[in-house]
């Protein structure tokens, strides 16, 4: 096993464990100690990883989440499929929630230039890429600004997204399982994307394939909810089935 295998390993572990010690990785993969703290420093120093005593625990079950200017360069390519496969759902919908997030960002980039319609989010960049270069009509929700993905939360956003009907919602997650369903660090975020969902026609999530069999602190959400789930083809054809029996159509992009 080479050294990015190696990687690779200790995060799947972390996520399904929800924590990766030392002494036991050292052990499964015939390597040193010193071999494995070294690999865990550089996991964390790219995002992937929250080291602790003994070990790490990923990110996203640590509470931790990785800032936007880190993640919109990770798996760029998987998630300008997924906007680009996701615009597909949009139809003739006139209003449209965009979620935070990388990939909400990346469907605003591919965004249709001349399409007219109303679009909704909570986020600054998004609603930027959207404003300066499509004829959308771009409301931004108000409220506290989060640092690490200058997007809005609190009940500021959440009152002024309950009084709105919209046609489609592009919603995110930093988790997505069977046994929990979808799931984020933060329980303002979380209330944002829970009502998102309540307000919508048609819900599609969009998330990459990391992201499933994950679980978070926050649910906001059962995968039945959805009637769409848009993902890139790293996440296995079985298991795209396994969701799609809990009601949505999964689509591989």
């Amino acid at each position: 096993m080479d050294a990015e295998q190696r990687r690779r390993w200790l995060v799947a572990a972390a996520r399904a464990e929800g924590r990766v010690a030392v002494t036991a990785a050292a052990a499964v993969l015939d390597t040193a100690p010193e071999t494995i703290r070294r690999d865990l420093a550089l996991l964390e120093k790219h995002g992937l990883l929250h080291r602790v005593h003994g070990g790490a625990r990923p990110v996203e079950r640590a509470g931790y989440e990785i800032e936007l200017a880190t993640r919109e360069h990770r798996r760029l390519a998987e998630k300008q499929r997924i906007a680009r496969a996701a615009l597909d759902q949009l139809g003739d919908a006139e209003s449209v929630y965009l979620d935070e997030g990388s990939t909400g960002r990346a469907l605003a980039d591919a965004f249709p230039a001349d399409r007219r319609c109303t679009v909704v989010t909570s986020a600054l960049p998004t609603a930027t890429a959207l404003a300066t270069g499509t004829a959308a009509t771009v409301l931004v929700l108000g409220g506290r600004l989060r640092g690490n993905t200058l997007a809005t939360v609190d009940h500021w956003a959440t009152r002024m997204l309950a009084d709105l009907v919209l046609d489609v919602v592009f919603l995110g997650a930093n988790g997505i399982s069977r046994e929990h369903g979808l799931t984020t660090p933060d329980p303002a975020v979380a209330a944002i994307k829970s009502t998102a969902l309540a307000r919508a026609g048609r819900k599609i999530l969009i998330a990459d394939h990391t992201k499933f069999g994950v679980n978070s602190f926050c649910r906001f959400a059962d995968v039945a909810d959805f009637d769409v789930i848009v993902t890139d083809t790293g996440l296995p054809a079985a298991q795209a089935r396994r969701y799609s029996l809990l009601g949505p159509e999964v689509v591989r992009a």
